[in-house]
């Protein structure tokens, strides 16, 4: 699985959920919480996708999307136990560290796997 198929509707979720938390609460750090690692996310997801229409990987993207997830993690994960509430603050870290240890595995094995044009 190539990680810009998980990191692009991630950092849509992401970005909503900051949107989300800004509408209800009126959350200004979770509108540039979300919406700012939201884009750098996607960002990522889309340099990683064009890097593999032209048959390459880019470790940049997912260097960044270990990053961002990671800190997402650790942010979220913190503030879930400092207020307990699973809702956004658990559900981000979980989601966040899921993503972060599949980006762990797409580095060590050496990012997207690319097959080798077919020859007729």
């Amino acid at each position: 699985m190539h990680d810009f198929c998980f990191t692009i509707p991630y950092g849509m979720v992401v970005v909503c959920g900051g949107v989300i938390g800004y509408a209800r609460k009126g959350s200004a750090a979770s509108l540039g919480g979300g919406v700012g690692t939201g884009f750098l996310l996607l960002l990522a997801g889309y340099l990683s996708l064009q890097a593999f229409h032209k048959r390459r990987n880019s470790y940049f993207a997912l260097f960044l999307e270990t990053a961002v997830a990671a800190i997402l993690t650790w942010i979220m994960g913190q503030r879930y136990l400092q207020t307990g509430k699973i809702m956004p603050a658990g559900i981000v870290a979980g989601i966040s560290g899921i993503m972060t240890v599949f980006y762990l595995y797409k580095v060590a094995t050496g990012g997207n796997h690319i097959a080798p044009p077919k020859t007729d």
